[in-house]
């Protein structure tokens, strides 16, 4: 053995008055982020290296809040669900993207990254590096937005009960606006394209040109609603073949066979927390299966009948599992937060069955269920008419004060909510059984 090769493995020499400190501590910054403040803490990691007036992510993980924004109001207040599917349908890989895209209503100039694993998009909008010469910039911002979308895969897969509840509740209330923004402006569509066939009207050209776009128009909202719900909502089969993927390279390398029973094709969709709870769940109980000895099969079914998920996962070891294991507790919280049931029975030297229940529905709460947020009771009032539909006008005549205070009344209910929008805090509101 050589000397150099006998010689002790010693610290980096680099000094630490020379280590990058700043970088280094946004980096745990982003790493430690709660999903809430993931786009603020990208952003504020980015712009030393790529200037944007906006950030935008969308990911599919958070069925409730698919987009976490930062920067400018005026884009991120406009920017839709549809515009952010088109653009991330043009990225094939990971390569980070410069171009125009439409976005918040307009073409602007945007790079945009894609996470592979998970499908989640970054997008910036104006993108200029702060040092054109060089392209360590765009490879920082590449490097914090897997940091940060990997942050986002993991907070959803253990999401606390208040945010599945919450997020529930935030899916079906956008749900609710998209649907009524459906059928409204599908009337109003209708109704014009029934003026322009009108043979009142002599003006053949004109008439057809205005009936194509309003035809187009139609399709678009149309197509905008069900994407919504597909945002929201995934067939059993579609989400018990994702759980197929994950799975996957356990099957290919452990050596223990994992076997699928497959559910009916047909059926009620799942809601999106269900699916993805549904699936962590089972990946959770098959790792901890593994970790037995003589472990040779796992079967995995799942079944849906109308009101909830029904999950069987069955090992052949030798029945030596503990239903008050810590992995096993970890998902029976996250069975608990929606509502749920995990049941262990084990049968020494036979093996273990865990069957599971989710219920596809948000159980009401009661609406006393608020007193934790400390609302004065004018506050209180003013929530009730939010989950009402009422605008702020609306609110300000009903309750004789001005709309002004009607404001001042809504941004101490999204302090205290700890919400950005009135969505959020309807659906919130709704949650609690508030009506």
């Amino acid at each position: 053995m050589s000397a150099a090769t006998d010689e002790p493995l010693t610290a980096s020499t680099v000094p630490l008055a020379d280590l990058p400190w700043p970088l280094l501590q946004t980096v745990a910054a982003l790493a430690d982020a709660p999903l809430i403040q993931i786009a603020e803490r990208l952003r504020a990691a980015t712009l030393p290296y790529m200037a944007s007036s906006a950030l935008v992510i969308f990911t599919e993980d958070c069925t409730g809040r698919p987009q976490k924004k930062a920067g400018e109001e005026e884009i991120t207040s406009r920017v839709s669900i549809a515009e952010l599917d088109t653009l991330r349908a043009e990225l094939s890989d990971e390569t980070p993207w410069f171009g125009e895209a439409e976005l918040a209503g307009r073409l602007r100039p945007v790079l945009a990254l894609k996470h592979d694993s998970s499908g989640a998009l970054l997008v910036l909008t104006d993108p200029h590096p702060v040092d054109p010469g060089h392209n360590a910039g765009l490879d920082l911002v590449t490097y914090l937005w897997r940091i940060a979308a990997r942050r986002i895969q993991e907070k959803v897969v253990d999401a606390p009960p208040s945010y599945l509840l919450e997020s529930r509740a935030a899916s079906a209330e956008r749900v609710r606006v998209t649907a009524e923004l459906t059928d409204l402006h599908s009337t109003t569509l209708e109704t014009l394209l029934a003026a322009l066939r009108s043979s009142s009207l002599d003006d053949a050209v004109a008439r057809s040109t205005v009936t194509d776009l309003a035809v187009k128009a139609l399709v678009g909202l149309r197509t905008l609603s069900d994407r919504t719900t597909d945002l929201v909502e995934v067939p059993v089969a579609i989400a018990f073949e994702r759980l197929r993927e994950d799975l996957r390279p356990l099957t290919r390398f452990s050596g223990v066979e994992i076997e699928f029973i497959e559910p009916p094709q047909k059926g009620r969709a799942l809601p999106g927390e269900v699916a993805h709870a549904g699936r962590a769940v089972v990946r959770g109980l098959v790792l901890a299966m593994m970790e037995q000895p003589d472990i040779s099969r796992v079967r995995t079914q799942w079944d849906c009948d109308g009101e909830n998920l029904l999950i069987n996962v069955r090992d052949d070891g030798r029945g030596i599992i503990a239903a008050d294991a810590p992995s096993i507790g970890r998902l029976d919280r996250r069975v608990q937060a929606l509502a749920g049931q995990l049941r262990v029975e084990v049968m020494p030297g036979w093996g273990a069955d865990v069957f599971v229940t989710l219920p596809l529905d948000l159980p009401a709460r009661p609406a006393g269920d608020v007193a934790g947020w400390d609302l004065a009771a004018r506050e209180l009032e003013v929530l009730q008419h939010l989950v009402a539909g009422e605008r702020n006008r609306t609110i300000a005549s009903t309750l004789g004060i001005s709309e002004n205070t009607v404001k001042f009344h809504v941004r101490n209910l999204f302090r205290k909510l700890d919400v950005g929008s009135r969505t959020e805090a309807i659906a919130l509101a709704n949650s609690h059984g508030l009506r």
